[in-house]
């Protein structure tokens, strides 16, 4: 249940970074209610983890989720560089997270 709760804050991560590009566009009480969502979520759900799982690993891999995430939104629906180095590394990213689940 902690991997999965870690996933989730994660996925709020993700959704909490989006909504620091909505609020740059659109300064109103909504997009910064969003932004207040994600990111509360997101620390939430990583408390929930980090009482069963370690706190590097845990922070690692809540961290993993959120930059490669972020990134691969930002290359999905703003336009961001999708060059072929920067997959390469965000993939990285992604395995050394996965490879701290199968150590752990």
């Amino acid at each position: 249940m902690a991997w999965i709760s870690l996933v989730i804050a994660g996925l709020c991560e993700m959704f909490g970074v989006a909504m620091i590009n909505k609020v740059h566009r659109e300064r109103n009480w909504k997009s910064y209610l969003l932004l207040l969502a994600g990111f509360g979520g997101s620390f939430l759900f990583l408390a929930y983890a980090m009482k069963t799982l370690p706190m590097g690993t845990a922070y690692a891999i809540w961290t993993g989720i959120g930059a490669s995430g972020g990134a691969i939104l930002g290359m999905l629906f703003y336009g961001e560089s999708k060059d072929w180095k920067r997959v390469v590394f965000i993939a990285m990213v992604l395995g050394a997270a996965i490879g701290l689940k199968l150590a752990s």
